[in-house]
């Protein structure tokens, strides 16, 4: 079974059938011709059918959460609602990733699409709650009480604050994935942002012209490919080359999809990158330069997937006072799925991103000359592209058969070799 091609690509399809309706959204925005309330109504029926289409029944699942969050927001105060969001969106989502544990493993029953969109929509759903609720406890944004007794309070304005809430939470153009921006920045964009044609239409173009690029890459390399057989019979120096080929697809299509999913957002007026009170915003996913040239595991962890690193370092690193980056690592796998994969891989993470920090501390008054700087570039470089080609396949492929047959081949090598340096580096010091 091809992994990429269950997941990845049916999703794409419905990402590009939200075009027309994001550049429709944009279009009556620019001119005019949608006002403020509208548009926020747009937004959410827009997201609503998504749902529906490419999850089915499966949608109610997000349309709970969603729903549920707006009354925890209003009836919970602002000093501890991120907390109370953050426990029952995540047991939410680990019920939903635990009935899917079950389906796959014990029942031996073949995840359906609509199952694998409604988990990856639930996830992305998760960040949109918690960001929320956050900014709430921060005071960025203000909520209505309940007072005066129920039909008072939802005609006092409430009723509109929920339309932008779900709008929010719901909104097409981020549904099935895409940067994450905080509520203020999307309130922003719908109701204050000056509307820029030229500039949206070039961000489409080229993302769209990026990511035909990086699909032809990507069925070049699949080419005669078979995952697990290929990673199951490898011998030898062959089975670094099969692992680095697979992470290989397995970024490409997920470049491929950031790319599309940074268009359907620009599409609907949404820029990654603009100017607010003289300073410049950008949220975005997509930095294939620095992911692919870079020689330090902590940059490009930092870089990949920039949303989901910022999300995680607001709510788990930066409140945690001990153990911050093993906690930020275990909650990651925790939010993907707790497969066997997920653990494994998300603990070494940690662990190596750990051994960069010391590593390159302690080698850097090493590095006095152009010569000795080139080679410990290029060797640390080959060194990390490897050891993330190594994370890459455990996490995304997931089963334990993957992660054995990557611990008893050449793969381990590189991340063990890491940890020697790290231990090295220690004693020495």
């Amino acid at each position: 079974m091809d992994y990429l091609q269950l997941v990845f690509h049916p999703v794409a399809l419905y990402q590009l059938a939200a075009f027309p309706w994001a550049f429709l959204y944009g279009y009556l925005s620019s001119f005019g011709h949608l006002p403020i309330t509208p548009r926020f109504i747009y937004l959410l029926f827009g997201g609503i059918v998504l749902s529906c289409v490419s999850m089915g029944p499966y949608a109610v699942v997000i349309f709970i959460p969603a729903l549920g969050s707006i009354v925890l927001f209003h009836i919970i105060s602002w000093q501890s609602v991120h907390w109370w969001a953050l426990a029952l969106q995540m047991v939410w989502q680990t019920a939903c990733h635990l009935w899917l544990l079950y389906k796959e493993y014990y029942l031996q029953e073949e995840i359906t699409l609509r199952l694998s969109i409604m988990i990856s929509a639930l996830m992305l759903l998760t960040q949109k709650i918690t960001t929320l609720a956050l900014d709430i406890h921060e005071r960025k944004v203000r909520i209505i009480p309940v007072d005066g007794g129920m039909k008072n309070w939802f005609f006092s304005g409430s009723a509109h604050n929920i339309l932008i809430f779900l709008s929010y939470l719901l909104f097409f153009p981020a549904l099935l994935g895409g940067p994450l921006c905080s509520f203020v920045e999307f309130h922003h964009h719908v109701t204050v942002a000056p509307r820029c044609n030229y500039l949206c239409f070039k961000q489409v173009a080229k993302g769209f012209f990026f990511a035909l690029i990086l699909q032809m890459l990507r069925s070049l390399v699949s080419v005669n490919l078979s995952f697990q057989l290929s990673l199951m019979t490898c011998r030898h120096l062959n089975c670094v080359c099969i692992m680095w080929t697979t992470a290989l697809l397995f970024k490409l299509t997920y470049y491929f999809h950031w790319l599309l999913d940074e268009s359907l957002f620009c599409a609907a007026g949404f820029l990654t990158a603009y100017h607010v009170d003289g300073f410049q915003v950008t949220f975005c996913d997509t930095d294939i330069w620095t992911l692919e040239t870079t020689h330090k595991i902590s940059v490009f962890t930092r870089t990949w997937n920039k949303s989901t690193a910022s999300w995680l370092r607001r709510i788990i690193f930066e409140k945690c006072k001990i153990g911050s980056l093993l906690m930020t690592f275990a909650f990651s796998a925790w939010w993907h799925g707790l497969h066997p994969g997920h653990i494994f891989g998300f603990l070494c993470w940690a662990l190596l991103v750990k051994a960069d920090y010391r590593i390159h501390k302690y080698f850097n008054p090493c590095q006095q000359s152009w010569c000795t700087r080139v080679l410990y570039r290029i060797f640390t470089w080959l060194h990390t592209q490897l050891i993330v080609a190594f994370l890459i396949v455990a996490i995304e492929m997931r089963s334990i058969k993957i992660i054995w047959s990557l611990c008893l081949s050449y793969n381990c090598y590189f991340p063990i070799l890491y940890c020697l340096s790290l231990i090295s580096s220690i004693k020495r010091k």
